[in-house]
């Protein structure tokens, strides 16, 4: 295909959108979709995000360059379950007991998925890599029903929770590859908290199978899943969760020492030298110029001020707190969107989304409706699609005024434009650890993000009559089975 008919086809697609006929375009007319979640990634590690960043990532920033950069976009929860069951199913995770993942499925038979809705319209649909949305467990010899081929997804190959969290073993679909009949002992590492470094806990593992080579076995599977496709009518959706760079942090010779941010620099490094494979596939494959890159993490990293002070290096990039807080480095993720011909190289979007957004995103690229239609009120029922930003043009689809967000430890919070609002004390979760002498009357936290996106600056005494409408809107939504319908205020 020439640049002037690629440039026509594009063109051609975004028109069709416009005039409101999307819903008869073609599946073969629709994007491919490459999902990359990576896991554990700070908003300030990647370059494209942090001029000042120890750690190159030049293939995350060749994606920016390419594409549009947001900078305000948000996990559906500050922990690796909780973001990973928003964007399946466009369900805010309080709404649900996501504690009971490790041995339930979190997602109901029959609930429309980001996969199942995608499969729907025509596309095949592919996971590799961390899943961490429960199986229905009965013991790893048995199959494992309830995860991704059971809940939208045609094929998939990966783990069922992080790498530090045991059993350790390869899945094929609902069967484990290799049941986990031996056993790891647990693993720290010297000069780093005690869940840092190549960290893991003891527990169950497949024989053979080395944690060190979970990255570039999953890379891979993903590379062959792309190869496999070259040729194909019907789009690829291909969802590629990274459990990296959490821990245990295991960079390969290539990469270690190369970093200026130590174990996690270098790992990180690696994950984007994966990234650089994936990308270079889809090249090899001719899919590269049909096919929509997203890139995202799942959650805020686990890095202390101590290794700021240590390193140099701000994995927050300026935000506060860390992975599962309230605070905004919880659950502000990097996240960028490639897609040749539709979104403009090199833009920026400071607009507020949430993984939960990808459903009724989906719904509405793919014209499927489903998410708008009255008699499917349980689908995505938190979600609000994005797509006008990415194309430019108008949407008629419900758009989101505001963004609630439960912390690790159970802390409410609301984002309403600039105000952001923390319904008690701290960060509700892993910065809070070891603080002591917290009032036992919260007061909660409000801040004006527009002009302290560092959190220093509690303004929650000033302004009662905001902490007032933010709370009562916070209150309707917790109370309401779907956000949407919510009215702003």
């Amino acid at each position: 295909m020439t640049v002037f008919e690629k440039s026509f086809a594009s063109l051609a697609f975004v028109a069709l959108f416009c005039l409101g006929g999307i819903e008869n375009v073609r599946s073969a007319e629709l994007p491919n979709i490459v999902l990359i979640l990576v896991d554990d990634m700070g908003y300030g590690d990647p370059g494209c995000f942090n001029p000042d960043s120890k750690i190159p990532t030049p293939n995350i920033d060749s994606l920016a360059a390419a594409g549009m950069r947001f900078t305000d976009a948000h996990a559906s929860g500050p922990l690796c379950h909780m973001s990973r069951y928003g964007l399946m199913t466009g369900r805010y995770p309080f709404r649900i007991n996501v504690g009971r993942w490790p041995k339930h499925a979190l997602i109901e038979p029959g609930e429309v998925t980001l996969p199942s809705l995608l499969r729907d319209a025509g596309y095949r649909t592919a996971m590799v890599g961390k899943w961490h949305v429960g199986f229905d467990e009965d013991g790893y010899d048995k199959p494992l029903p309830g995860g991704p081929v059971d809940r939208g997804f045609d094929s998939f190959f990966g783990i069922r929770a992080s790498t530090d969290i045991p059993p350790y073993f390869y899945i094929r679909d609902r069967t484990a590859v290799t049941p986990p009949s031996d056993s790891i002992a647990a693993n720290q590492s010297d000069g780093w908290s005690p869940i840092q470094g190549a960290f893991w806990r003891a527990g169950g593992i497949a024989p053979g199978l080395q944690l060190a080579d979970v990255l570039p076995r999953f890379t891979e599977e993903a590379c062959q899943v792309i190869r496999s496709h070259q040729g194909r009518d019907e789009p690829l959706m291909l969802y590629l969760a990274y459990p990296a760079p959490h821990t245990p942090w295991l960079p390969s010779k290539e990469f270690a020492g190369k970093s200026g941010a130590g174990m996690y620099g270098d790992f990180a490094m690696m994950v984007d030298a994966m990234i650089g494979r994936v990308l270079k596939q889809l090249d090899a494959a001719n899919m590269s110029d049909q096919t929509m890159v997203i890139f995202t993490s799942d959650n805020g990293p686990v890095w202390y001020e101590a290794d700021v002070e240590r390193f140099g290096h701000d994995s927050s990039g300026g935000l506060r707190g860390m992975k599962a807080d309230a605070w905004e480095c919880g659950h502000r993720m990097p996240m960028i969107v490639r897609w040749p011909g539709i979104v403009a190289p090199g833009s920026v979007s400071d607009q507020t989304i949430s993984f939960v957004d990808f459903l009724a995103t989906a719904d509405e690229l793919t014209g499927s409706r489903v998410y708008q239609n009255k008699n499917q009120k349980d689908v995505g029922p938190d979600s609000f699609s994005f797509l006008g930003e990415l194309t430019g043009k108008p949407s008629d689809a419900p758009q989101r005024t505001s963004l609630p967000l439960k912390s690790g430890k159970g802390l409410m919070t609301i984002r309403r434009g600039d105000w952001k609002f923390i319904d008690g004390d701290g960060s509700g979760g892993f910065s809070d650890r070891g603080t002591k002498g917290k009032s036992k009357v919260s007061r909660g936290q409000l801040y004006n993000l527009a002009e302290d996106i560092a959190e220093t600056n509690n303004l929650v005494d000033q302004y009662p009559e905001i902490v007032r409408s933010l709370r009562d809107e916070l209150a309707k939504i917790e109370a309401a089975p779907r956000h949407r319908d919510v009215r702003a205020e």
